[in-house]
């Protein structure tokens, strides 16, 4: 019994010694073929690529990330699959949205797949984390969901429009947050901080790209006209669930339909649902409708006071400006989105109401052309502010419009002032800037 024991025992010691070693080849291997990728050695990497796969399938899911450069390299498009395919197999939950967002690119890229093909995938991708996505691949995921179900089920697009633009949001603010914090440190960066901070502002711009291309693809469907009878549908069935009645509220607000009777009965029943910063923020422009200014005036107080993130201050904010300007109120609108500055210096879309708000009062501030359009001079300088400090702010196209709406040469030359001189803008606006 006793030479039993011991020759299991030692059956079991070999066994381990065998697995060590095996292990120990695996990750010698493994660190040849990541010193060749490295290093671009793609033919030599593409060799041992082949052995790691064989031998080590389940070392690491960097064999995965690391092939996949060896194979688009020399356009192995086979490899490329097959990389694909044993990394959701052998590593089903790493990575896995930001593997079929990328294998759905290479696949668009190279024409190796059809549009349904591609959709499917990037289907998959945005079931598990639509914030993993490529920034493209958001776009072009909602266009085919669009396209797809507009006619047929038109809710699951705005479902998938609200989650998208929450995906796109958290990541945009994560963005702003890291600029910001880029720039208090710039004078202490280092190459690899400049090269990150030079990331972070490409990145929110594409974002904020993807951001107005949404906007642009769902307000052909999400009209007022249609969104009202669909959500009168649906409310009975949802006036207790706060997620529906949130987004549904912003769809309506957003869409300017705040002055049919369903708005307000989904804002009570949004702020009964959940009583929240969010839900109090919609109440009081309900009751500024209906003429209740204290009430409302109170009722954005307590929803400012319950939140305690500053960049969820600042939304708030913007949301009393927004709500002000809609009133014609653009002092008070001003003065509320400065205010939202304070607590999110970085915030983009402070600068570009404030921008709106000034080139709205073009042709009432002003004894004559001149005067009038040196008023979009004063918009440029909010837009140019925006550009700066909020790359995903999209805030692009509003600098360009405002800039083809300058006084002319010969405009300027015919007011008898210097190009680059001072000028005061006044009006209501009172901002300083120089004549183009």
């Amino acid at each position: 019994m006793k030479k039993i024991t011991h020759l299991l025992t030692g059956l079991f010691f070999l066994a381990a010694i065998g697995v060590n070693a095996q292990a120990q080849d695996c990750n010698i291997k493994y660190n040849l073929f990541k010193g060749n990728v490295t290093t671009k050695k793609y033919t030599e990497a593409k060799t041992q690529l082949d052995g790691l796969l064989t031998s080590c399938p389940t070392l690491s899911v960097n064999i995965y990330k690391y092939g996949t450069k060896v194979a688009e390299s020399s356009k192995d498009h086979a490899l490329v699959k097959k990389l694909y395919e044993m990394r959701l197999a052998n590593f089903p939950n790493k990575g896995t949205a930001k593997a079929h967002s990328d294998y759905a690119t290479y696949l668009a890229k190279n024409n190796l797949g059809s549009e349904d093909e591609i959709f499917s995938i990037l289907e998959k991708a945005y079931k598990i984390s639509p914030k993993d996505m490529g920034v493209k691949n958001i776009y072009k995921y909602f266009q085919g969901v669009t396209d797809k179900y507009k006619d047929s089920d038109p809710q699951k697009v705005f479902n998938t429009y609200d989650d998208v633009m929450e995906s796109v949001g958290e990541k945009l603010d994560d963005y702003s947050k890291k600029i910001g914090k880029a720039r208090k440190d710039s004078a202490n960066l280092d190459k690899r901080g400049l090269r990150n901070l030079r990331a972070y502002k490409i990145n929110s711009k594409s974002l904020g790209q993807v951001e107005g291309g949404l906007d642009n693809i769902i307000s052909e469907i999400a009209t007022c006209p249609r969104l009202i009878p669909l959500l009168s549908r649906d409310f009975d069935a949802n006036k207790n669930d706060a997620t529906w009645l949130r987004r549904s509220v912003s769809r309506l607000y957003n869409k300017g339909c705040q002055s049919d009777p369903l708005f307000e009965k989904m804002a009570r029943a949004y702020a009964e649902a959940a009583p929240s910063a969010d839900s109090y923020k919609f109440l009081a422009g309900v009751l500024s409708n209906n003429g209740d200014e204290a009430g409302a005036i109170q009722m954005r107080q307590k929803s400012f006071d319950l939140e305690t993130d500053p960049f969820k201050k600042a939304k708030i904010k913007l949301s009393f400006a927004q709500q002000a300007a809609s009133a014609g109120q653009k002092s008070n609108a001003r003065a509320l989105a400065l205010e939202a500055l304070t607590f999110n210096p970085n915030y983009g879309k402070a600068y570009l109401l404030i921008a709106n708000l000034y080139a709205k009062s073009a042709n009432s501030c002003g004894s004559d052309e001149f005067e009038k359009r040196m008023v979009y001079a004063a918009a440029l300088k909010m837009a140019r502010k925006a550009q700066s400090v909020d790359p995903g702010s999209n805030a692009g196209r509003y600098v360009s419009s405002y800039r083809a709406s300058l006084p002319s040469k010969k405009l300027i030359f015919q007011k008898g002032v210097a190009s680059g001189s001072s000028y005061r803008v006044g009006c209501w606006i009172g901002e300083t800037v120089r004549v183009p």
